[in-house]
């Protein structure tokens, strides 16, 4: 798959800091394709890079093959979403929409009667996107009247409506509440998919970057630690900063296990080639999570180890002497 944006050398130097550090990406056309990492690792700072709202230090900007980092926001085939919709209250749903498309080639070949029914093009392009959001019906509300959901879906219809080749998303679902997050964060998706524009987002949520993400960068410090397609950095993770902010870890000296791959068994299991280790230890606490549970152990070294089970496989009580083991299979070694 050929790719649609390419970063090359890219670095951004503030005067108290180096907010992105020589970075280089090929994003593929068509993709979903996530920055995941934790608040000041340079990942807002690069999408503001792409979209034109700040210059880099060094490096280039390519989109289609053709340098962008001289143009100006507006030159620039992209759009972003921002983290507050940055919707305007005063219009409508069908008015914030259509703001988009104002100053826009389409836009402007209405007015100047460049394009053959330029006006009505533009009024179709609208309608077909906010069916495409399933907010037909709603176009004459205002952003007050609308849900979380709805403003977020208005944000990108916006946006969408330009037909960008790259879509930037600022963690636009952070100011929903949990359960509404889960439900747009599976249209966005589907979103995507029906579009096939290509989404570059911004997050800081390990679960959201592997549900959504056809590949994904994880970034610390200004640059990137790993890249490559979600199971592949939780299963391979190259150093333990992946593979801690991908989720859970036990490090047991220098061995890592996620909890889902450990067990907690009272007896020890019988010998086995395939188990790594048997490792008494003490229960701490159970934690019910409803079809899961986490139990917490502490080891005689005094380490805390978290197992992942299943809540009907879960009566252990603090102070009761159980054993971890794993297979073999599921160590990660190696890790810097």
């Amino acid at each position: 798959m050929d790719a649609v944006l390419k970063l090359a050398d890219l670095s951004k130097d503030f005067a108290a800091h180096k907010a992105v550090d020589r970075i280089s990406l090929a994003i593929p056309r068509g993709s979903f394709f996530s920055l995941l990492g934790p608040s000041g690792c340079g990942k807002t700072t690069t999408l503001r890079l792409v979209a034109g709202f700040e210059t880099p230090t060094t490096g280039e900007i390519r989109l289609n093959g053709q340098r962008i980092d001289h143009l100006p926001p507006y030159r620039r085939n992209v759009n972003t979403v921002f983290q507050s919709y940055a919707l305007f209250p005063h219009l409508t749903v069908q008015g914030n929409v259509e703001f988009g498309l104002r100053g826009s080639s389409i836009h402007s070949g209405a007015k100047k009667g460049m394009a053959k029914n330029g006006a009505g093009f533009a009024a179709d392009r609208v309608r077909r996107v906010l069916d495409q959001l399933e907010l037909g019906g709603k176009e004459s509300r205002k952003p007050a009247q609308l849900s979380g959901g709805e403003r977020q879906r208005v944000a990108l219809a916006r946006a969408l409506v330009l037909a960008p080749e790259v879509l930037l998303l600022d963690e636009p679902l952070s100011a929903l509440d949990p359960q509404l997050r889960k439900q747009v964060r599976a249209e966005l998706r589907d979103l995507q998919k029906q579009t096939g524009v290509t989404f570059l987002f911004v997050t800081h949520d390990q679960e959201e970057a592997l549900s959504l993400s056809d590949s994904l960068a994880v970034m610390r410090a200004g640059r990137i630690e790993q890249t490559g397609a979600p199971a592949e950095l939780y299963r391979h993770p190259r150093t333990k900063f992946v593979a801690s902010f991908l989720g859970a870890m036990n490090w047991i000296g220098d061995v890592g296990v996620r909890p889902e791959a450990m067990r907690v068994v009272l007896t020890p299991p019988p010998s086995d080639a395939r188990i790594a280790a048997v490792i008494a230890a003490t229960v701490s606490d159970t934690a019910f999570l409803g079809p899961i549970a986490h139990v917490t152990a502490r080891l005689d070294d005094g380490s805390v180890a978290m197992v992942q089970v299943p809540s009907s496989d879960a009566p252990y009580r603090p102070g009761e002497s159980v054993y971890l083991c794993w297979n073999t299979a599921d160590e990660l070694r190696g890790l810097s």
